[in-house]
């Protein structure tokens, strides 16, 4: 019987795990260049050749608000059609590839941008777009089982699972149900209550810093909002980051505001 697709114990590394790029490919190039890895753009095609062995994750939201999605979403596509990299599903990865399959969704949080960057790009590109997000699993669970990626994170009852809610949970994290005063949902900081053998590497709520609970990373830094792109380097743990060209996003509340 096959393994699931978010079962990748196989897969040992060593990986370079990114936060979420949404749409900053001049940051994301600045980025593959420090960790080592070598980006050649020959038109619209790209081939990025990693260090020897290394392997690329993407924590999702790969798309959005920035301005070079579909670059992005190139250099993710090519490396994982190579092997040289992995990516889970994020939450604006869902709702741009449901764009994509004519669904009515509310253009909000920077879907525009996508939308109108997809619009200049070829049928094809777009038809391959839409497979590729539509194939991403909700996370991974990597290097024996030492090693999970997901989006917003996943508690540690649901790790080998999957359904409904592991998928929800993975994509949005754990909310309230209520909204702040900037009309964005009230997160649960799960990562208080982790206490989980795997190490947990997620995104979903940007910070001016990684945030490290309980053998959980957050390394989603902002670089849309003016911050930081960020990979974290397993198993070394260390983290590399470069700063954002510019604010390409404005916030909605302060990136000082991540619940802690």
């Amino acid at each position: 019987m096959a393994a699931p697709p978010f079962d990748r114990r196989d897969l040992s590394g060593p990986f370079d795990i990114i936060g979420d790029v949404h749409g900053c490919c001049d940051e994301l190039e600045d980025l593959l260049a420090l960790l080592g890895y070598r980006v050649d753009w020959q038109g619209e095609d790209v081939h990025v050749t990693p260090p020897p062995g290394r392997t690329l994750v993407f924590v999702g939201d790969l798309v959005d608000r920035g301005p070079r999605t579909p670059d992005v979403l190139r250099i993710v596509m090519s490396m994982a059609e190579q092997g040289t990299a992995l990516c889970v599903e994020g939450n604006h990865d869902n709702k741009f590839v449901r764009w994509l399959s004519g669904a009515n969704v509310k253009p909000a949080h920077g879907l525009q941008a996508s939308i109108d960057q997809m619009a200049e790009q070829d049928p094809a590109f777009r038809a391959a777009v839409r497979k590729f997000l539509g194939s991403l699993p909700p996370y991974l669970w990597l290097d024996g089982g030492a090693l999970v990626v997901a989006h917003a994170g996943l508690k540690q009852e649901m790790i080998g699972k999957s359904g409904g809610k592991v998928r929800s949970f993975a994509l949005y994290g754990d909310t309230t149900g209520e909204t702040d005063g900037f009309g964005n949902p009230v997160r649960l900081n799960w990562a208080l209550d982790y206490r989980g053998d795997a190490a947990v590497v997620y995104g979903h709520v940007a910070g001016p810093d990684v945030q490290a609970i309980n053998n959980t990373w957050c390394i989603d830094t902002g670089c849309c909002f003016g911050g930081a792109l960020t990979a974290l380097r397993w198993p070394e743990r260390d983290l590399v980051s470069v700063p954002a060209r510019k604010v390409w996003f404005e916030p909605t509340r302060p990136l000082a505001d991540r619940i802690r």
